[in-house]
């Protein structure tokens, strides 16, 4: 790998162990020729947000580096939830895993049909600010830091589940 560009993403479930699943998620992309995982926040229980009427989520936020571009790595993520078997019946609805692109150096702005950045809503959810706050706190969104822009998000029931620093590198079996 050549180039290579920051990214972070946010990575989240309610299905399953989600745990268990950002964790395997990770791991798929940090074993790319082309992808590594440099940092990765510890988990948060955090409340649904969008549909309420679900099962509370795991959330956490990741930064890895890459030499794909944005739409590129968007499909390697897209790639590594339909191998873990997401469906998408419903917006905001339950999953099993789900991985968003929120931000990418270098880029203010970006726009396509299929990906926005920076991610359009990630400075309205306190799912996304609190742990991307841990490990990029200085990261310039919209023009605040995200350290400002989660201390004026509502942290209600956001609570942290695991603080391990290592949490997503534990083994995981393969699934079926």
């Amino acid at each position: 790998m050549t180039i290579r560009y920051r990214t972070w993403l946010g990575l989240g479930g309610n299905i399953g162990d989600p745990v268990q699943s950002m964790a395997e998620a990770l791991q798929v992309l940090h074993r790319r020729d082309d992808t590594r995982v440099a940092a990765v926040s510890p988990v948060y229980r955090t409340p649904p947000w969008g549909k309420t009427d679900q099962a509370w989520f795991h959330n956490a936020c990741a930064q890895v580096e890459t030499s794909l571009l944005p739409e590129d790595l968007l499909g390697t993520c897209l790639d590594i939830e339909k191998q873990m078997k997401r469906e998408r019946n419903e917006r905001w609805g339950p999953r099993i895993i789900d991985i968003d692109i929120l931000a990418y150096e270098g880029m203010e702005s970006f726009v396509s049909q299929s990906l926005t950045l920076p991610h359009p809503r990630m400075t309205e959810r306190a799912f996304v600010l609190v742990p991307l706050a841990d490990i990029a706190p200085e990261l310039v969104i919209n023009g605040k830091t995200i350290v400002d822009w989660a201390d004026l998000c509502d942290r209600s029931g956001i609570e942290k589940a695991r603080a391990d620093a290592g949490w997503w590198k534990e083994t995981t079996p393969d699934r079926p």
